[in-house]
């Protein structure tokens, strides 16, 4: 069995990992870079002919992960997309988005058509958590639950009683919403995010208080508080918090506008696939409780209700993509508040390096957005606890569960610093012998 890395490799976005043995061909995930140094990279050949390949095996529908399966289509690729049943239901959602960005913002050649997304769902399939199957004569998988977003798996990949094992994004639990990762009893191989290999989050039982601190230090400012999220899981998550200390009475009553078409969208997904949340978000259901409404939030799903949004006098609060201001409604926002020192920027999600978000959060004190320089006067806070990946820690607490020992790591999906900090505590701690692949390296099992 051979793995070649052709994505997400000393950084965080693009994963793409090809699998081969024999005449079979498996591409775990094809997902989109992101970030400004990296974006260009979505637009050159795949280091392989799409249409060789068999399978494609998708962890999850963040567009990291998924952002490239229709310009896949488009190069040739006809065999079977295979994922759990919310992946499939929430991929269309992020990628018809992202088709609407690049009409909106691309003048030349776009990456996809729209075909191309309708053709993948064809071309799509669905597997249940913990299901077995068959792929061919030399191949097995299971998906396992990842506990990063609603759908996230672990992959399980058997061949010849070998097992490896790729863990997608590895979640942040407890996490609200949903289940902690799956424990692993045995796998030869795994191929581990790393994120946020280099650090660890605050207490995840401090978050909601920290979050309570923000809101009722910005609205005693009497200033706007923005919160760029990522339209799916962060934002639910978000809502799911802010629904507790609402009803709690916890903050004083603000408007709180949810301003993200996708977001809203998605939250038709989670009402549908309620057996997948935890226990005890199924029993706030069972009690009544609508985790994503309450007093106070206000869904701005089109542009005219948005822009409406800046009538409405601070306090106030404001969730909105992207999640590191990559674009999306949440740069409007910045433009108009940013300037303003009563006013807060909170960061609740992985800021990738070349991006705005990033940019911020390392202490600019300017920024330029639609092509004009936008000081930065308002506060600017981050919370770490929110991020849906593991960190250090928990990402040695999940590899120290496999009981028999794998024979090697492979650390991607992490900027270079990150991957080398976790790939030392693996060595170190472990005793499992670490691999950091440079983009393109291929790698025989």
């Amino acid at each position: 069995m051979k793995i070649k890395f052709l994505g997400a490799t000393q950084t965080v976005t693009g994963s793409c990992f090809l699998l081969e043995k024999g005449n079979t061909k498996i591409l775990i995930d094809c997902g989109m870079y992101q970030g400004q140094d990296l974006v260009d990279k979505n637009y050159d050949e795949f280091d392989f002919d799409p249409s060789q390949v068999d399978y494609l095996i998708v962890t999850h529908a963040h567009l990291d992960h998924v952002g490239r399966i229709p310009k896949l289509i488009k190069e040739g690729f006809d065999g079977k997309i295979l994922s759990t049943g919310p992946t499939k239901q929430i991929a269309p959602i992020v990628l018809n988005d992202s088709y609407h960005i690049m009409e909106r913002e691309i003048s030349s050649e776009l990456l996809f058509e729209k075909e191309h997304i309708d053709q993948s769902l064809q071309q799509w399939e669905t597997v249940d958590y913990n299901e077995k199957i068959k792929l061919n004569e030399q191949f097995e998988i299971r998906f396992r639950e990842s506990g990063h977003i609603l759908g996230s798996a672990l992959v399980e990949l058997w061949s010849s009683g070998n097992k490896i094992l790729f863990t997608g994004d590895l979640g942040n639990s407890p996490a609200p919403l949903l289940k902690d990762p799956a424990q692993i009893n045995k796998a030869d191989y795994v191929v581990m995010e790393s994120a946020y290999g280099d650090r660890t989050h605050e207490d995840q039982s401090r978050r909601k208080e920290l979050l309570e601190n923000v809101i009722e230090n910005t609205i005693s400012s009497e200033g706007t508080l923005m919160i760029p999220a990522f339209a799916i899981e962060r934002t639910q998550e978000l809502l799911y918090e802010l629904n507790s200390l609402v009803e709690n009475s916890r903050i004083p009553k603000v408007p709180i506008f949810i301003d993200s078409p996708m977001a809203i969208k998605a939250l038709s997904v989670y009402r549908d696939n309620k057996q997948y949340f935890d226990k005890e978000a199924s029993q706030l259901m069972k009690q009544g409780d609508d985790l994503f409404k309450f007093p106070g939030l206000i869904f701005t799903e089109n542009e005219y209700q948005s822009k409406q949004i800046n009538d409405v006098q601070p306090p106030k609060v404001v969730v909105a993509g992207a999640g590191m201001s990559t674009g999306g409604r949440i740069l409007h926002h910045e433009m108009r508040y940013l300037p303003d020192p009563n006013s807060c920027l909170l960061l609740i999600c992985y800021q990738v390096e070349g991006t705005l978000g990033r940019e911020i959060l390392e202490g600019a004190d300017k920024v330029e957005i639609f092509g004009k320089e936008i000081p930065v006067n308002a506060k600017v806070k981050e919370i770490g606890g929110y991020s849906s990946h593991a960190d250090q820690s928990q990402l040695l607490s999940w590899l120290e569960t496999i009981k028999e020992k794998p024979k090697k790591v492979f650390v991607v999906q992490g900027e270079a610093e990150s991957a080398e900090a976790i790939s030392q505590k693996v060595r170190d701690q472990l005793g499992i012998e670490t691999k950091i692949p440079t983009l393109g390296e291929e790698i025989e099992l």
